[in-house]
């Protein structure tokens, strides 16, 4: 088992990119993150600044606990992360070797082969609607399995039945099941922690990020769930302080405020539908579980539907950057005034009084 990259595989590793606009002036609609903030964070993080002039408690109690409510665990089988990807990285670094395999989906986050790689380990990639398909002597030879729910960039969310019997399989071939759920709080679905919970199974390993749903990409706040030997390897690898207390704080807080989510959750689901009429009437639009909408711009130059676009004042992301899309962008679902720029700026009319 190790506990760091491997120093080969940084020599020719790539950064891998990504959404996210830096320019204030322009309406991003490239990173799929709440455009809302709960009541109170303001506070919360005042407060905390203070008590940042000390080091924060590395057992972060409060945290956990917030943790564990929301996606219905044990508090101690919660690992803080600053941010969703640095519980990826953990729970690939407690589990591959240098020459071990994982299997990796795709279309889909492209860190994930990333971190597979600076392992020294090598992804054998799978389309993320085959992956179920799997039975036990194809899931053999990899040392991880990774499921991205709802998968990033097409949206679609895991059937939780069909993701536990998948769980299930990786257990009886002795494979580590990561799953990561970003986005599965902007859905009423249960977390993988819980389904793992129910069935006994010790070989997933959740990885949960705060920044998407609340809206403060900025604060790196995430965590990682598991059970077993691998909750103690993530808890035994994890740095020192790995959440300042600012981001404790506010995310502790941000996960207990279940009126916030569950207005979000409905207000994503009304303007995703009502998006993803609009854009069907230039674009093929894929459907969605998550606050977000990927359209094939068929003949279209993707370049140009995305200059066309930020000309208006709006961002949105090139999704051929993604494995297997050469004519897609993605577009976040944001509120209603901001989805209508987004409307605009793409040249659709669609239904302003629905």
């Amino acid at each position: 088992m190790t506990d760091t990259v491997d120093p080969a595989a940084i020599r020719t590793a790539e950064r891998v990119p990504h959404g996210g606009e830096t320019d204030t002036d322009i309406l991003d609609f490239s990173a799929n993150t709440n455009p809302r903030i709960p009541d109170g964070v303001e506070g919360v993080y005042a407060d905390a600044l203070e008590d940042a002039r000390r080091y924060p408690d590395d057992d972060y109690p409060d945290f956990r606990a917030a943790a564990a409510g929301f996606v219905g665990c044990e508090p101690d089988d919660v690992v803080p992360t600053p941010g969703g990807l640095a519980a990826i990285r953990l729970a690939i670094e407690i589990t591959l070797e240098p020459g071990d395999e994982a299997l990796v989906p795709y279309p889909s986050f492209g860190e994930y082969a990333r971190e597979v790689r600076l392992q020294g380990a090598q992804p054998r990639f799978i389309r993320y609607d085959d992956l179920f398909a799997l039975e036990r002597e194809g899931l053999e030879s990899a040392a991880l399995a990774v499921v991205c729910t709802p998968n990033n960039p097409t949206g679609e969310a895991a059937d939780p039945d069909e993701l536990a019997a998948f769980a299930a399989r990786c257990e009886r071939a002795g494979t580590t099941l990561l799953v990561d759920e970003a986005f599965l709080g902007f859905t009423d679905l249960p977390s993988a922690a819980t389904l793992a919970r129910d069935r006994d199974l010790e070989n997933v390993i959740v990885a949960r990020s705060l920044t998407k749903l609340f809206g403060l990409p900025g604060l790196r706040a995430g965590f990682a769930v598991a059970t077993g030997e691998r909750r103690d390897a993530l808890e035994t690898a994890r740095r020192a302080w790995s959440l300042g207390t600012p981001a404790a704080r506010v995310g502790a807080h941000c996960l207990r405020q279940d009126e916030f989510v569950r207005e979000t959750r409905e207000r994503v689901a009304s303007e995703r539908e009502r998006l993803r009429e609009a854009l069907g009437e230039r674009f093929d639009v894929y459907s969605s579980d998550a606050p977000y909408l990927l359209c094939d711009v068929g003949d279209r130059d993707v370049a140009d539907v995305i200059a066309s676009a930020r000309d208006r004042g709006v961002a949105i992301r090139d999704a051929t950057t993604f494995r297997g899309l050469e004519s897609h962008v993605r577009v976040a679902v944001k509120d209603r005034a901001a989805n209508d720029e987004l409307l605009a700026a793409l040249g659709v009319q669609g239904n302003r009084d629905r």
